[in-house]
């Protein structure tokens, strides 16, 4: 069974230099792609916004969501960032 996923990350208080965004983003980005079964959507902020984000949406198997957030954990945790944001649930075609 599949269920929809969002992960969102960012970088709105500046604990992070550019470079560091980079890294973070990509080793995210990384796990995202080896673990989410169907990627629809990858966006980030406006290149002159004053922070960084990005968002992905997908779908995810169940049994592989508990494996994506402890890699996000421990990547979250490398950057020193307080958290990542994750819904995950039911999409409705109406």
């Amino acid at each position: 069974m599949t269920s929809t996923i969002v992960i969102q990350i960012g970088n709105s208080d500046d604990k992070l230099t550019q470079g560091e965004w980079s890294e973070y983003w990509k080793e995210t980005c990384f796990e995202v792609d080896d673990i989410v079964e169907e990627l629809h959507f990858g966006g980030s902020s406006h290149g002159w916004a004053p922070w960084q984000n990005h968002c992905w949406v997908g779908v995810i198997k169940q049994s592989n969501i508990p494996v994506l957030l402890n890699r996000l954990k421990v990547i979250r945790e490398k950057y020193r960032q307080d958290s990542v944001a994750i819904t995950v649930g039911t999409t409705e075609f109406i």
